[in-house]
C-alpha cells in the first residue's frame, strides 16, 4: 500500500495504538477486532499517501519504492521457519518493484480500492467505509487503476530462474567493463530509473536505450573502483547489489524479457537503504539490520491474481 517498510510498521502501529486508546469495553464490543483495525490502517495509509503526494512533489529526481530485501535478511529470525504463515504467503507474492512503481502512479484513492478489492478481495461496500466514498466510486476508483495497470504495458515477465541468469550476465559484463555484452544484455528500448534523493549523485531523469545505459554503466565502474556486487533477491525477483567497504550504496531491481533486461531501477538513496547494511552476519552470507528486523514485520501486497493474504 505505501512503498516503504517504516511508513508501512508506523501505520501498523498507529492503528493499534488506537485500538488499546479505547476502553475495554468499547474493544469489547466490537464484533470483528480484524474488520476494525483494517478499516482503521486503511484509513491511516490513504492519509499517508495523501502526506506523500505533496513531499514527493519536492523531491529531487526520480522517486522510487523502497527495494525489500529477501525475507531472511530482515525479518526477526534466520530464514522462512520465522515467518508467521500468513506473513510467508504475503511475502512470497509481493509485488515486484514494476508492479510498485506502477501503484506510485495511482492516486491515493485508487491504489486503496485498487488493493483492497483486487488484492485482499475486499468488496466495495467494506471499502467505501475506509476511504469515506460510496461503492459506486470505490468501483470507479478500481477501475481506473487497472486502466493504469494495462496502460503501462508491462511486457512478459521471465521466469526467476531466467532473470537470474539475464542479472547474473549483465553482473558478469559491468565488472568487465564489457560495453559490447552489456549493449546485447539491455534491450534496446532498455529505460533505468535512478533514485538518489537529493542525497547521493546519480541521475535525476531515466536513461533510454542500451547502449546509453550500458556506457552509463561502464563510466560507472571507472569511477567506483573497490565496488562489490553481489547478486541478491530484490523485491522479490533476482537483482544486484553493490557494497563500498561492506555498505551497501546501491541496489537494483530488474525487469526481464525475452532473455534482456528490459528496465533497472536503481536506488541509492540512503534512507532506503537501512534495511541493506549488514551489521550483523547469518551463516550462508546473509545479514539481517538489527534497527529494523522485528519478529513480525510489515510486508508488501500482492498483485493481481494473488491469494488472498493477511494485512499486518
Amino acid at each position: 500500500m505505501l512503498g516503504s517498510l517504516a511508513e508501512a510498521e508506523d501505520a501498523v502501529q498507529e492503528a493499534y495504538a488506537r485500538w488499546y486508546a479505547q476502553p475495554r469495553s468499547k474493544r469489547e464490543a466490537i464484533m470483528s477486532p480484524g474488520a476494525w483495525l483494517t478499516t482503521v490502517t486503511g484509513r491511516v495509509c490513504l492519509d499517508v499517501l495523501c502526506s506523500a503526494q505533496t513531499r514527493r512533489e519536492r523531491y529531487v529526481g526520480a522517486w522510487l519504492p523502497e527495494p525489500l530485501p529477501d525475507r531472511g535478511e530482515w525479518i526477526g529470525g534466520r530464514g522462512t521457519d520465522a515467518a508467521d504463515p500468513a506473513d510467508q504467503i504475503t511475502l512470497d507474492e509481493s509485488v515486484t518493484m514494476a508492479g510498485l512503481v506502477v501503484l506510485e502512479s495511482m492516486t491515493p484513492a485508487e491504489r486503496v480500492a485498487f488493493v483492497l478489492h483486487d488484492v485482499f478481495r475486499y468488496p466495495f461496500s467494506e471499502i467505501a467505509g475506509i476511504v469515506g466514498r460510496t461503492p459506486e466510486a470505490c468501483r470507479e476508483q478500481a477501475s481506473s487503476a487497472r486502466r493504469r495497470v494495462r496502460a503501462a504495458r508491462v511486457p512478459v515477465a521471465a521466469t526467476a530462474a531466467e532473470q537470474a541468469q539475464v542479472v547474473r550476465h549483465v553482473k558478469e559484463a559491468w565488472e568487465a567493463e564489457d560495453i559490447a555484452a552489456l549493449v546485447g544484455l539491455l534491450d534496446p528500448e532498455a529505460v533505468m530509473t535512478a533514485d538518489g534523493g537529493g542525497l547521493v549523485g546519480t541521475a535525476l531523469r531515466p536513461v533510454e536505450g542500451g547502449a546509453r545505459i550500458a556506457q552509463c554503466m561502464v563510466a560507472i565502474a571507472d569511477k567506483a573502483p573497490g565496488l562489490r556486487l553481489l547478486e541478491r533477491s530484490v523485491a522479490g525477483a533476482p537483482g544486484l547489489v553493490a557494497q563500498h567497504a561492506g555498505v551497501t550504496v546501491t541496489v537494483a531491481a530488474f525487469g526481464a524479457s525475452g532473455g534482456r533486461a528490459t528496465r533497472i531501477w536503481v536506488v541509492r538513496n540512503p534512507e532506503k537503504l537501512r534495511l541493506w547494511t549488514p551489521d550483523e552476519p547469518w551463516p550462508g552470507g546473509s545479514f539481517r539490520s538489527s534497527d529494523h528486523a522485528r519478529p513480525r514485520a510489515s510486508v508488501g501486497v500482492a498483485f493481481p491474481g494473488s491469494r488472498q493474504g493477511n494485512v499486518q
